[in-house]
């Protein structure tokens, strides 16, 4: 394994402009993308020729003819162009994905954290990027996420699931690895996904959702992250959504985390039942009408309603998306999660265009990769 060239490094402001555009809405027409960047023919010429001739744009088709003129040429990235990896890290395992320059999962591995010690799971990554790395000619960067916050994209301030308060995390891997490294929060990454090549791709306002080991939030407005040093302490995590709800290990009613989190929904079920639960024993009974897991978790979905309906009240987005390796709960519950998304929007409101992600752990991890790539495209990479 080895880095690959930083290409789009060397690119002109005007020519990034360009790339970026097509990486985001391609294939585009020549005319089409000179109006979008408002742009002369002649001008999208110039800038565009030379990403041809280095390969970062291609033609790759012809746009339909229409009814007058002739038909148009489709410029578009070359997604195989580069590589990317991005990891997610959970309290006790490491989830990779390789992925083009379009965050497309080419390859997946994971493996087990058997000690949290910064130097272990540095080791257990490293050798998690060999063995994808050495799938393809070059990485351009490494994505990683985690559920806590970085105030630099290189070192972890806090991460609670690792029992980690500032670790250069970046600088390590790095040492490890060669490769330029950006770290985000898990939850950040997620919705950077979905800006830029998802389910919110094509909106300039949308939420998204997480359900998991805890309750995330992210959104985009006006076509950009609404970031905050804030973003990765989990504000929405113990919000207050039934005062007559359970207590959570911080001693919060019905907060977000006791009724929506994996954790949360284990433990009602498992009290109520006398016995250690799966999660998704708890919510096969509740889909079969065992009548203790079938309350806990309609009340899960009542809840999560209460909270849809909260971020579409105050934020108006043209689309709320639910995702995370907890998001089945959305399914079983579903019927009582609309019920209350309804009782609780002005009957006049717009309806929520909701969209429930299918999701697993390498979901997460490709959110990671979409970080290092936007940090590539942008210039933005510590090599």
């Amino acid at each position: 394994m080895h880095v690959a060239s930083p290409l789009w490094n060397g690119l002109t402001e005007p020519a990034r402009s360009v790339a970026l555009e097509v990486l985001y809405h391609g294939p585009l027409s020549r005319a089409e993308l000179a109006r979008r960047l408002s742009l002369s023919a002649g001008s999208l010429t110039r800038l565009s020729k030379p990403l041809l001739d280095i390969g970062v744009l291609s033609e790759v088709g012809i746009q339909p003819e229409n009814r007058i003129g002739r038909p148009a040429v489709l410029l578009d990235v070359v997604p195989t162009s580069r590589f990317f990896l991005g990891i997610k890290l959970t309290g006790d395992e490491a989830h990779a994905v390789l992925t083009t320059l379009r965050a497309e999962v080419i390859a997946s591995e994971r493996a087990p954290l058997d000690r949290r010690e910064p130097a272990e799971v540095v080791a257990t990554m490293s050798g998690l990027i060999g063995k994808l790395g050495d799938r393809v000619d070059g990485i351009s960067a490494l994505g990683v996420s985690l559920g806590g916050s970085s105030t630099d994209n290189l070192t972890v301030a806090r991460a609670p699931y690792l029992d980690w308060t500032d670790v250069p995390l970046a600088t390590m891997l790095t040492e490890a690895t060669g490769l330029p490294v950006v770290v985000e929060n898990d939850v950040i990454a997620v919705t950077e996904a979905e800006h830029w090549f998802g389910a919110g791709r094509q909106y300039e306002r949308f939420a998204v959702i997480t359900v998991g080991m805890g309750v995330g939030y992210g959104l985009v407005v006006h076509d950009k992250l609404v970031a905050s040093p804030d973003a990765g302490i989990g504000l929405i995590g113990h919000f207050p959504l039934d005062s007559a709800g359970p207590l959570c290990p911080m001693g919060h009613h019905g907060c977000s985390y006791s009724m929506l989190s994996i954790p949360g929904i284990r433990s009602s079920i498992s009290v109520a039942l006398g016995r250690d639960v799966t999660y998704d024993e708890c919510l096969d009974l509740a889909a079969t009408g065992h009548p203790a897991a079938r309350r806990i978790v309609d009340d899960g979905g009542r809840a999560l309603g209460r909270l849809i309906a909260l971020v579409a009240n105050l934020t108006m987005p043209n689309k709320v998306i639910l995702a995370g390796d907890g998001v089945r709960l959305a399914h079983v519950g579903y019927d009582a999660m609309i019920e209350r998304l309804h009782e609780d929007r002005d009957p006049r409101a717009s309806r929520v265009n909701l969209d429930i992600q299918a999701f697993d752990f390498f979901e997460w991890a490709r959110g990671a990769a979409v970080i290092a790539i936007q940090n590539y495209v942008l210039g933005n990479l510590h090599p």
